[in-house]
């Protein structure tokens, strides 16, 4: 199949975001979302910044206005007992759980495109490593390489 074939589809991460928040209220739990402050468009005060990073509560009684759409996530909050706007990107939010047990997801990134199919590019359907060998996983004895996941607080 050829990429003509596959119909263009809108990121996933926004719908990700907005069931995981439901989900978490719906719970009683406190939402919070972890932001990569050096993405561009991400606007939080400079002091809440800690190693390029911004821990956000998203709950409902922490914010003014909060609204989710497809591209962003806005609302006004206060810092330190003053009242700043926040925007921040879909694409910056890196994860969200919520605070009392640490359950939510690390969101995934964007699908770039339709994957290839075998016989694209010469692909012949087996996964290549990430190391760009073609050596299929466990072909020299060791076992399969696993992803992982890491808790986020």
């Amino acid at each position: 199949m050829s990429e003509a074939d596959f119909p263009m589809m809108t990121s996933h991460r926004p719908y990700l975001l907005r069931a995981l928040y439901e989900w978490i209220v719906d719970n009683g739990m406190t939402p919070h979302v972890l932001v990569d402050a050096g993405r561009p468009g991400v606007r939080v005060p400079q002091h809440a910044i800690k190693d390029g990073k911004v821990v956000l509560n998203i709950a409902e009684r922490a914010v003014m206005h909060l609204q989710m759409d497809n591209e962003s996530v806005r609302f006004s909050a206060r810092f330190g007992g003053v009242s700043h706007p926040v925007d921040v990107p879909v694409g910056a939010i890196v994860a969200i759980y919520a605070r009392e047990t640490g359950q939510g997801m690390v969101l995934p990134e964007d699908i770039a495109g339709p994957p290839p199919g075998p016989g694209d590019d010469g692909d012949d359907g087996e996964p290549t490593p990430p190391d760009g060998s073609d050596d299929g996983p466990g072909s020299d004895g060791s076992p399969p390489r696993r992803g992982h996941l890491r808790v986020v607080k």
